[in-house]
């Protein structure tokens, strides 16, 4: 079945935020090979927050995870993550399309701080394979 095009402008926020420690930056830099070194945060930390929100969308929506291919991700900072930052995700799905069966769904998620400040943006997009 395919994904019903007015989720085009929902938000799914993650359930709950996450405090960025020095012991989750390390387990994520070794989980990703990133040679940084002690408060050096992965550019790509945020896919942590992302996924969390990216997967209530999917709850949701009862969308099946092994029915999506991740097609691309980017990342654009109006800061740098830093150790102690406590940090949220709301994902807004920006636009879907449909080619030959599959569903592209583009998001957006927005990654804020404890003020509410962007920190980070995360673009992503999903192809949905619909229904065996």
């Amino acid at each position: 079945m395919p994904v019903d095009p007015s989720l085009v402008g929902r938000a799914f926020p993650a359930p709950t935020p996450l405090t960025v420690t020095a012991e989750r930056v390390a387990d994520f830099a070794a989980a990703v090979g990133h040679p940084g070194g002690p408060g050096v945060v992965p550019p790509t930390f945020p896919i942590v927050l992302a996924f969390d929100a990216m997967m209530a969308f999917f709850d949701a929506e009862q969308v099946d995870l092994h029915r999506i291919v991740h097609g691309e991700q980017r990342f654009a900072y109006a800061r740098p993550i830093e150790v102690g930052d406590e940090l949220s995700a709301t994902l807004t799905v920006t636009g879907l399309r449909q080619i030959g069966g599959a569903d592209i769904i583009a998001t957006a998620s927005e990654i804020t701080d404890a003020t509410g400040a962007v920190v980070c943006t995360g673009k992503a997009t999903l192809v949905h394979g619909g229904a065996a």
